[in-house]
């Protein structure tokens, strides 16, 4: 039994509490999230997902590589922005090219690095976080 080495990357990108989970693998280049091919998302959430795979064509030529997303938790926009993450980073990580890391770096800062801002929680005794209850007395 000659079981084969399968050479594949897993990556991980985080968004506000989006997780998702890259798998990168040699293959035609198809992007899929959630089992869904990213073509079939609406149109400004395709082009989030695609400026990754733009750059990297633009610098690197095509990419015969296959990007299978699993992403789950938070919102619409954090699990778009969580799979736009782990894909650039799955694709650096894959091909570890300094000049496409470059590349990333100068187009966006959150292609690689995590955007670690949360909602700020509630102080006690009062039902926001920020803004105080004003006293009408004095």
């Amino acid at each position: 039994m000659g079981l084969e080495k399968i050479n594949q990357i897993i990556v991980v990108g985080k968004r506000k509490a989006a997780i998702a989970k890259a798998t990168i693998k040699a293959g035609s280049g198809k992007v899929t999230i959630n089992k869904i091919f990213y073509q079939n998302l609406n149109k400004f959430h395709m082009m989030l997902i695609r400026e990754p795979l733009d750059i990297a064509k633009k610098i690197l030529g095509d990419l015969k590589a296959d990007i299978s997303v699993n992403v789950h938790g938070g919102g619409t926009e954090g699990r778009i922005e969580a799979s736009r993450l782990a894909v650039a980073k799955a694709i650096l990580k894959f091909t570890k090219s300094n000049e496409l890391k470059r590349a990333f770096l100068d187009y966006d800062k959150t292609l690689l690095v995590a955007d670690t801002r949360r909602k700020e929680p509630y102080k006690p005794g009062d039902s926001k976080a920020r803004a105080k209850r004003q006293k009408s007395y004095r």
